[in-house]
């Protein structure tokens, strides 16, 4: 990510929470850049509790943010859907 997108991602924090997740898809994409590589791995198996607690720590809706991770490719699920990894 160019330094542009990391000082624009933290304009979308204040005392390091998430105010809002993003409705345009390209400034979604730079906030799940950031936390996939800020939350994330790569390597590392995480259960769905996992994820969730993560994701907490910048969020309540988990379970959004979550799916759009997945959704968009950030986070690969395995079959069973009871597992995660980063998947870029």
């Amino acid at each position: 990510m160019t330094d542009g997108g990391a000082r624009g991602v933290q304009a979308l924090f204040a005392r390091g929470r998430l105010i809002a997740i993003p409705r345009r898809a390209e400034r979604r994409e730079q906030l799940l850049a950031h936390l996939s590589e800020t939350l994330f791995e790569p390597g590392h198996a995480y259960s769905e509790r996992e994820v969730n607690d993560r994701l907490r720590t910048v969020h309540e809706d988990c379970a959004a943010l979550r799916r759009y991770l997945v959704d968009d490719g950030w986070l690969a699920r395995s079959p069973d859907g009871g597992g995660y990894r980063r998947a870029r």
